[in-house]
């Protein structure tokens, strides 16, 4: 639960005695995502390689889940997908887009506005 910045939430915590909370969790939590996320018809995350560490407290692995469990369609455009079947399986993104440049991000948006259901 210390991520990027472990030395700056070890030291707060060691010193401060700070709570360490997961930051995914956090973060939706402080945006309101799940009631925005229920509100949607679709959700779209993404992230620069889609792989293992995005199930181990990422925010896209955080969004998918909770987008999963609701029943809400996740789609993801990402740099690069390197996620195994059965890890992709347990996201249960409804379609993966690699887009490695802004070229490439911004054909992946558009083909997917093809795709997103409606309400």
């Amino acid at each position: 639960m210390t991520g990027a910045a472990g030395g700056l939430a070890g030291g707060l915590w060691a010193v401060f005695g700070a709570v360490l909370e997961p930051g995914a969790s956090f973060v939706l939590d402080a945006l309101d995502y799940d009631a925005r996320m229920r509100a949607a018809a679709a959700v779209i995350v993404g992230e620069g390689r889609l792989d293992e560490t995005s199930l181990q407290g990422k925010v896209l692995g955080e969004a998918a889940t909770r987008a999963r469990q609701a029943g809400v369609p996740c789609f993801a455009i990402v740099g690069t997908n390197a996620l195994d079947s059965f890890s992709a399986r347990i996201l249960d993104l409804q379609r993966v887009l690699e887009a490695p440049t802004l070229e490439d991000i911004e054909a992946a948006a558009a083909s997917l506005a093809d795709v997103l259901p409606t309400r």
